[in-house]
């Protein structure tokens, strides 16, 4: 199933997506799209409705992030072999974790706020995970049984924050809307091999990121297996994994964003996203 939210924001309704791409409202069955929805016993009673039996959603409904209320939104540095090397980083000997703050998170196609002093406003094309139960010890040849979907997510950083103001990265990584997630929420059958997508950024119609989930250095298996020997994660939170090559941070001259920019990108079988990036305002 491809699930999603849509609406107002702040006011967003639970839908999936049909097999002829249509929107369909999943609102009298259930509340919405969260940690509690997202059970495998939840999953399962979903998928034997008929779609065409649920109403369709207006067309070019606003979408909101395809999960509510996560507690976690934990994130990798440094996970694709290429990105590491753009940034001149050596390859992590294990993951590097670092959080952003659930209430980051955005729609799809959202606009993108530049936070206030930034100066170095970077752009992260990821596979996220979300959560589908509590996990906590999880062996890596369980991992998937723990894991509800994937999303394509916009890991937006301003990298003078993450590096140069000292502390940890979540400076550079949990201001207001740097935390794009959608369109859908693609549950994991749907995905034959998670370790073998393209992934793709655009800045203002030109490529800055092509690359492919099979560079990371630590699979998705892996990732649950090894957060869950640190955390706790619950039902609905988000684990975002890394990005390929292409960031404006690795290029020579350094690229940055700038209020118009417009940022598209995508992971096959996972969506497209759209965001612009606009001028901070309270």
């Amino acid at each position: 199933m491809k699930l999603v939210r849509f609406g107002a924001a702040g006011a967003e309704k639970p839908g999936l997506v049909d097999a002829s791409g249509a929107i369909r409202d999943l609102s009298a069955h259930i509340a919405d799209i969260t940690g509690e929805t997202l059970a495998p016993a939840s999953l399962d009673r979903l998928r034997k409705l008929d779609p065409k039996s649920l109403p369709e959603a207006p067309k070019g409904v606003r979408l909101g992030a395809p999960v509510a209320r996560s507690h976690n939104f934990i994130a990798v540095g440094l996970n694709y072999a290429d990105h590491a090397k753009e940034t001149g980083a050596p390859i992590p000997p294990e993951p590097i974790l670092f959080n952003k703050l659930a209430n980051c998170i955005v729609g799809p196609t959202d606009d993108v706020m530049i936070p206030k002093g930034s100066l170095k406003l970077d752009w992260e094309c990821e596979i996220a995970f979300v959560m589908n139960q509590r996990t906590r010890y999880v062996e890596e040849k369980d991992a998937f049984k723990y894991i509800a979907g994937y999303a394509v997510c916009n890991d937006v950083s301003e990298r003078h924050f993450q590096a140069e103001r000292s502390g940890q990265w979540m400076k550079g990584k949990s201001f207001e809307t740097s935390g794009p997630l959608g369109p859908w929420l693609v549950t994991t059958d749907e995905i034959k091999d998670v370790q073998n997508l393209p992934m793709y950024l655009d800045v203002n119609g030109k490529r800055m990121q092509t690359g492919s989930t099979k560079t990371m250095i630590f699979s998705i298996a892996h990732l649950v297996h090894y957060i869950s020997q640190f955390m706790v994660l619950e039902a609905g939170d988000v684990v975002t994994t890394g990005t390929p090559p292409g960031v404006g941070l690795g290029m020579k001259p350094q690229v940055f964003l700038k209020a118009g920019d417009v940022m598209t990108l995508g992971i096959e079988g996972l969506g497209e996203q759209q965001q612009k990036v606009v001028p901070f305002k309270l």
